[in-house]
Formats: structure tokens, C-alpha cells, sequence
């Protein structure tokens, strides 16, 4: 495997394994992934970028206790970390965010990781659902580019994350988020396209 594709594989950009794929479908999905990443505000490279902070992350935390990385959920966004999950003691919680600060790259570590996880499986089912929900309507509205939002729901508490193409756009997305069913809280981590800090 040359150091392109490696790259590549490294990145998400093609499928997990290959054994068994035809060339035609890793050539499409190459291709689909590739146009993906483009077509993010923050373009092709800052995508490869942040897809190398998350498994830098990803491999600090499996390193250092393999249970730690199971309850931690790690978004990267141009540069900005943003870590959810629950995790059984606080000096957890610190060690997961001192990892982050480790990895070369990252702007800035947002900690929403919670003690002790009170949650349940319906809780966990209702998250991920909650999670799918919003997805699915950012995508099929043709006034939000969806693509440049993560979503994350843990314990009931939604997360947001992107870049907003302006205020208009940002608060059609909360406005979705609030008419969501079961969500005790929403957390905007969004930004706008314009934010002279980007």
C-alpha cells in the first residue's frame, strides 16, 4: 500500500478493511469521501487535519487505559476538541483532557465529559435516536449545509458543533434542536463563518 493510500486509510477517507471490495467501490468511495471533505467549510485539508487530531486523541487514550477510551467521545473541529461521555471518577475526566492538550494541532479542548454515567440502555438508545433525528433534518434542510455540523447527545444533553454560514443559518439549527423531544439541555459550540477567530 503506497504512502497516498496509507494516508488515506489513516484518515477515513477509504472504507476499514479492503479485503473484499471490488476496485469500482473503493474507487466511489474514495471519491464520495474525498468530494465530502471538500465541500466542508473547512475544506479537504482542515477535514484530513482534524481527522488526524481525532485518531491522535483516539490512540492517547486507548494507550492509556483502554476503558477510558470506550467512554469517551472525541469531535474535532478546526482544531477545537470537544470531548462528551461519562467516565467514572473525576481525575478521569482531567486525564482525558490533558491527553487532548498533548496532541499537536489542537486550538482548544472543550471538556463535557460527566462522572459517574447514571445512564441506562433506553437512555443510551434515546441518544443516539435524538442524535440520528437532528442529522437527518439538518440534512434535508436546503437552507443548512449540514455537513459542516457534528452532533453528539449524551445523558440527554445535545451538542453542537460547526460553523454556521451566518446567524440566520446557526438559528435555524438551535431552533431544531429545541423542538427535540427528551433533551434536558443544548450546548452551542457553533461558530460563524465570519468569527474573525477562525
Amino acid at each position: 500500500m503506497g504512502p497516498i493510500l496509507t494516508g488515506l486509510v489513516l484518515f477515513g477517507v477509504l472504507p476499514g478493511p479492503l479485503a473484499g471490495c471490488t476496485p469500482q467501490g473503493m474507487a466511489v468511495g474514495i471519491v464520495a469521501k474525498a468530494a465530502t471533505m471538500a465541500m466542508e467549510e473547512r475544506g479537504f485539508v482542515g477535514a484530513v487535519d482534524d481527522g488526524a487530531i481525532d485518531l491522535a486523541i483516539n490512540g492517547k487514550l486507548f494507550e492509556t487505559n483502554e476503558k477510558l477510551f470506550r467512554q469517551v467521545n472525541v469531535t474535532v473541529r478546526e482544531g477545537r476538541v470537544l470531548l462528551t461521555g461519562s467516565v467514572p471518577r473525576t481525575d478521569h475526566r482531567i486525564e482525558a483532557v490533558r491527553l487532548a492538550w498533548e496532541v499537536e494541532g489542537v486550538r482548544e479542548v472543550l471538556s463535557e465529559l460527566t462522572a459517574e454515567d447514571t445512564s441506562d440502555l433506553v437512555d443510551y438508545a434515546r441518544d443516539v435516536w435524538l442524535t440520528n433525528k437532528l442529522e437527518t433534518t439538518l440534512l434535508f434542510d436546503s437552507d443548512v449545509q449540514a455537513i459542516n455540523y457534528s452532533i453528539d447527545v449524551v445523558n440527554g444533553t445535545l451538542f453542537i458543533m460547526g460553523i454556521g454560514q451566518d446567524s440566520a443559518e446557526r438559528n435555524r439549527v438551535l431552533a431544531y434542536a429545541r423542538e427535540m423531544p427528551h433533551v434536558r439541555r443544548i450546548v452551542d459550540y457553533t461558530r460563524l463563518k465570519t468569527d474573525p477567530r477562525m
